[in-house]
């Protein structure tokens, strides 16, 4: 699971801003506040002991329980079946029910708004469709934004098969297209994305969660449908400067997300690029992983603005949990650390290029109402990888080069 928000009853503020003088496209990113983070998971410990007492989610308790799915409580990232036009394979995907960044894009003409998680850890967007099922209530932050393709003049029938399944079941409907629009007026033309008939296998996280759909931002190997990327049509079509998009992710503040190049603002000193090591996730190869005695040695990480938390082997996480004194609830598989260890924590340091970015050990804990939670979770792939989400991209300004295959990483200002 991700590790993003469960969702309170709060309305969600997003906004954005087209290309400066500087021909950057500049998009703000709305953050989930830490305190609904720690909150959400303990809902999720509670509707954990509560399933293994074999009792119903309310059973007693007068607060709905928005985290009564088992699927919600496994891996973020697991090896799944994507199925899309009768082409089966095996790649990685996540159970999105909870999402930390959000943003806003338009589909459609007139445009339809919908809230986004702009993720660097898959490739195609999707929305839900007027009439989905299980893909949240009115009552619930007003419901879902839904796509009806009765509404535009620049939809076009595609139909081809769209499904994920998920441990707890299946996404699924089908594709189409339509103008795509970043930002006030950066538009996409004939992008095909799709659109969700049933959500279900997303969960209750989904139902209950701020944001509509995914637009992906990994590259067109992972894409179901053989569907280009977003920006790989923007890049094509020359509504962006260069193939480049960088991150830069406030801290219990907003984050920005800039298309078409990245800015200077935003980083002091030199960037330091380093080269994909598999050109399908923004996936690299770090020289070691440290923290304190532990060293973990060479090991691929994925670089994904999609994932909240950092993520390794169960092996290697629970040994750095036992170093730093953090204990894992066997119900949620999350680690919480005594907040009065929180000061004494050792910096993570993620070995690169010969060079090491480290996040300190404070930023390592989310900290709400007396709960610290740890910044790491256990999560097993094949091969081993470990996944650097936001608790690591919080801590420097990234850069995504699609032209290059590369990823750039600056400290902030």
């Amino acid at each position: 699971m991700l590790f993003k928000s469960l969702a309170l009853a709060t309305a969600l503020c997003v906004s954005s801003a087209a290309a400066d003088n500087d021909g950057l496209i500049r998009m703000k990113l709305t953050k989930i506040p830490d305190h609904e983070m720690v909150h959400n998971h303990l809902k999720r410990e509670n509707a954990a002991l509560r399933m293994a007492l074999g009792l119903k989610p309310n059973d007693g308790f007068t607060e709905v329980n928005s985290a009564g799915n088992p699927a919600l409580r496994g891996p973020q990232f697991a090896d799944q079946v994507l199925v899309a036009e009768g082409k089966t394979e095996n790649v990685v995907i996540k159970d999105y029910s909870n999402a930390q960044y959000f943003g806003e894009l338009e589909i459609g003409t007139p445009p339809q708004k919908f809230i986004v998680i702009f993720d660097t850890g898959s490739s195609n967007l999707w929305v839900p469709q007027t009439g989905c099922h299980n893909c949240g209530y009115w009552f619930v932050h007003g419901g879902k934004s839904k796509y009806d393709q009765t509404a535009s003049s620049s939809y076009a029938h595609d139909g081809a098969n769209f499904k994920i399944e998920y441990g707890s079941g299946s996404v699924h409907g089908y594709f189409s297209q339509d103008t795509v629009t970043l930002a006030d007026d950066i538009a996409i033309t004939g992008q095909k994305f799709a659109e969700v008939q049933d959500a279900g296998g997303l969960g209750v996280g989904y139902i209950m969660g701020k944001f509509d759909g995914i637009m992906g931002l990994a590259f067109e190997e992972l894409s179901l449908g053989g569907a280009a990327t977003v920006f790989k049509n923007a890049v094509d079509q020359q509504v962006v400067n260069q193939p480049v998009f960088a991150f830069s992710l406030g801290d219990n503040s907003d984050g920005e997300l800039t298309f078409g190049g990245y800015d200077d603002d935003k980083f002091q000193g030199d960037i330091t690029w380093v080269p994909l090591s598999d050109p399908k996730y923004w996936e690299i190869q770090m020289d070691n992983i440290q923290i304190g005695s532990y060293s973990s040695g060479a090991t691929p990480g994925i670089i994904d603005s999609g994932t909240s938390l950092i993520t390794g082997p169960a092996s290697e996480v629970r040994k750095i949990a036992r170093l730093v004194g953090a204990s894992a609830n066997w119900l949620t598989g999350q680690y919480t650390i005594p907040c009065d260890k929180v000061a004494g924590l050792p910096d993570l340091e993620f070995h690169v290029n010969g060079k090491a970015w480290p996040v300190p050990g404070k930023e390592l804990v989310i900290e709400a109402a007396g709960t610290c939670l740890f910044g790491m979770m256990a999560m097993d792939l094949n091969p081993p990888k470990w996944i650097l989400g936001d608790v690591f991209m919080r801590q420097y300004y990234t850069i995504f080069d699609y032209g290059q295959k590369q990823v750039g990483f600056a400290v902030p200002n």
